[in-house]
């Protein structure tokens, strides 16, 4: 039997600030812990993750590129990309793996400008609003969908 291939977890701008950056909104929890929390869960499925970090949107382009024959599906926080980037969109539509769209907080109560996703007309699940958990549930997502 072959190993998997990992699934990507992109995290987008600022958002290696977390635990000191807007905690009421964003939590108190490290990107490291959000890390573990990831790691942990997609070891219970018996998968593993390639966790990164990028302020820089090529970066987070490349990556999503790259996806397309390394991985076997993507869980993005697209951070404030996630309102202005069709780059990230167009690439994500690009890559023909499930995606699931993840924001720590709930992007629809919060200002206006933060109500559109680029990203979320081509990812399969969207999860907003659930802290650190929602990726934990992107990553139980995606292995119900691989398993399928």
């Amino acid at each position: 039997m072959s190993t998997p291939l990992p699934l990507l977890v992109l995290n987008g701008p600022n958002l290696n600030l977390l635990g000191t950056r807007e905690p009421e909104t964003y939590g108190s929890q490290t990107l490291e812990d959000v890390r573990a929390l990831t790691e942990a869960a997609a070891a219970e499925r018996r998968l593993t993750v390639d966790f990164r970090q990028s302020n820089h949107e090529g970066d987070l382009v490349d990556w999503i590129q790259q996806a397309r024959t390394s991985h076997a599906g993507i869980l993005i926080n697209p951070a404030a990309y996630t309102h202005t980037s069709v780059a990230i969109r167009d690439a994500l539509a690009a890559v023909d793996v499930p995606i699931v769209e993840v924001h720590l907080s709930n992007i629809h109560r919060r200002e206006p400008f933060r109500h559109h996703s680029h990203v979320s007309a081509v990812a399969d699940v969207v999860i907003a609003g659930a802290g650190a958990t929602g990726y934990a549930l992107g990553v139980a997502w995606l292995a119900e969908r691989l398993s399928a």
